[in-house]
């Protein structure tokens, strides 16, 4: 069986690629085919995330341990993670930069003859220059609220005494 993914770059314009890949192809593989499918060279860090229908990111699956309790997923079987129940991930490339991705499971279908896997489909939208600036949820505190913070204890490190 193959799956077919839909791949949405986390962008205001629309920029997405549909792949699709053997069920039996790996993590690494998926990687490879998404960053190939964007333009990017693969040579960055990268890690899937487990996802659910409100897009959370969930568990980390890295392509690589980075120490002994992690697990790598880089050999996993995309079908030892993707099921009825479990057909969303977030892929982020580039830990530096977090290109973030959606990758979303869009159906599953028979093996083509004479095609060769991964297998790019479809693209719409062109990838920007730079990874956009993601907000992260302590940039969003109300800043009425953070500049009343620590006023009161503020005097007395300006008097000198901390009691």
């Amino acid at each position: 069986m193959i799956y077919r993914f839909r791949i949405i770059l986390d962008v205001k314009e629309d920029v997405l690629r549909d792949i699709e890949i053997e069920e039996t192809a790996t993590f690494e593989d998926l990687h490879n085919a998404i960053t190939q499918a964007f333009g990017f060279l693969g040579n960055e860090m990268a890690s899937f995330y487990l996802s659910n229908d409100e897009w959370i990111q969930g568990d980390e699956m890295p392509l690589e341990a980075m120490d002994t309790s992690n697990e790598s997923f880089g050999e996993k079987t995309l079908n030892t993670i993707i099921s009825a129940s479990q057909h969303q991930l977030i892929y982020v490339y580039d830990f530096l930069n977090l290109w973030t991705f959606f990758v979303e499971l869009m159906e599953v279908g028979k093996v083509i003859t004479g095609t060769t896997y991964p297998n790019l489909i479809y693209a719409e939208g062109e990838v920007p220059e730079e990874a956009p600036e993601k907000l992260f949820e302590s940039e969003g505190v109300n800043p009425e609220l953070d500049s009343n913070f620590g006023e009161e204890d503020s005097k007395d490190y300006d008097e000198g005494s901390f009691y």
